[in-house]
């Protein structure tokens, strides 16, 4: 239990410094940003909480153990000797996942035959492609990397949205364009075209500080390492009460009135209703709420999938006169593949950020300073 090992946390690529940011804000001062991720040091007790509390992660691996192998009867030989019992159940499945890169062993699948069948003979464990927990081997300039996913069904995956539109932001993704947006939890947010309320809902829970993994289960504790009692007292100890309700107001409109009922039922699964307000209304009704300016955050339709283009231009054109009119002292973050319908809101943006993969194209966020 008390064995350090290297920890890799999935980021979206393009967002790794904000899962950085949001590692070390959890108390690991040493992680490091590497491509498609972040690394730190750790034990299973740190798999657990990461799991639990990390917004922005897709998933997090354990990286157990390495060797060199030059050739497939080598990696045979020395996958049957790796200690495979210390770590994966016998009466719990396995799925292997193999990459192959700059290697001697280059074909992915015989080596994946040759690790699942050293784990089946020697752990004694089914092996199948619907294994209930992943090993990932990576196989990279004959050094073979074995890791366990230790989540399971990707962390966005809360465990309380039911109700998604047509094309929903992943909360992994919301959580780091928020962080990205410089959201921190103490302002109010609005997203003028909610879809299934996924902004507003995440912004709610930060303020909250309710942990993201809070309702759904992990590929950890089917492992050997698990300890139901020390799960529990992390549980107990970043699922107590929150005293300090916040006294923002976190809203979403939209113009499908589908929409508006699933971001409201969502929002109360979420255990955040009494911070939300969803309203069915168009781009050009949108008002300024009262109180203090926050983030207008905004995941519209990009033609490319949804919508006719030509008319996304002046959705894109309404959107910014109205938060140029109304919204000043707010800051404005849009998601978009697009940068000509971003231009078409006329707002000041800044600098766009990197391109970040969604729904198999690539967006970035375009945000401006607090609107004059």
């Amino acid at each position: 239990m008390d064995t350090l090992f290297e920890l890799f946390l999935v980021a979206p690529p393009g967002l790794e410094p904000q899962l950085r940011q949001e590692v070390q804000a959890l108390g690991y001062k040493a992680a490091k940003q590497v491509p498609g991720g972040v690394t730190i040091e750790g034990g299973w007790p740190d798999v657990w909480r990461l799991n639990l509390l990390c917004r922005g992660a897709t998933r997090v691996l354990a990286r157990i153990g390495e060797f060199r192998a030059f050739h497939l009867a080598q990696l045979d030989k020395r996958s049957r000797k790796f200690p495979w019992a210390e770590v994966l159940r016998p009466d719990v499945s396995i799925r292997v996942e193999v990459t192959c890169k700059k290697s001697k062993i280059y074909h992915a699948g015989a080596a994946k035959q040759r690790i699942e069948k050293a784990i089946a003979e020697t752990l004694g464990a089914e092996v199948s492609d619907k294994g209930q927990v992943q090993i990932k081997a990576r196989i990279d300039d004959n050094l073979v990397t074995f890791s366990v996913d230790t989540s399971g069904e990707t962390l966005h995956k809360r465990g309380h949205k039911a109700a998604v539109g047509k094309a929903p932001m992943r909360e992994t993704l919301a959580a780091l364009f928020l962080r990205a947006a410089g959201f921190d939890g103490c302002e109010p947010v609005l997203d003028p075209m909610c879809g299934s309320g996924t902004f507003v809902i995440e912004a709610a829970e930060q303020a909250l500080g309710l942990s993201a993994g809070r309702a759904r289960s992990f590929a950890f504790q089917d492992l050997v390492s698990f300890d139901e009692n020390q799960w529990s007292r992390i549980k107990a100890e970043v699922l107590a009460p929150v005293d300090n309700l916040s006294d923002l107001t976190f809203r979403g409109s939209d113009r499908n009135e589908g929409a508006v009922a699933n971001s409201t039922a969502n929002a109360d699964r979420a255990g955040v209703a009494m911070l939300t307000e969803f309203t069915h209304a168009a781009v050009s009704d949108l008002q300024r709420p009262d109180g203090p300016p926050g983030l207008v955050i905004v995941n519209p339709p990009y033609g490319t999938r949804i919508g006719n283009k030509k008319l996304l231009f002046a959705l894109h054109g309404a959107l910014g006169e109205v938060l140029k009119e109304r919204f000043s002292g707010w800051r404005v973050g849009i998601v978009t593949s697009d940068a000509a319908l971003a231009r078409a809101t006329g707002l000041p943006f800044l600098q766009p950020g990197p391109p970040v993969p969604h729904g198999g194209l690539k967006v970035k966020l375009y945000q401006t300073a607090p609107l004059p």
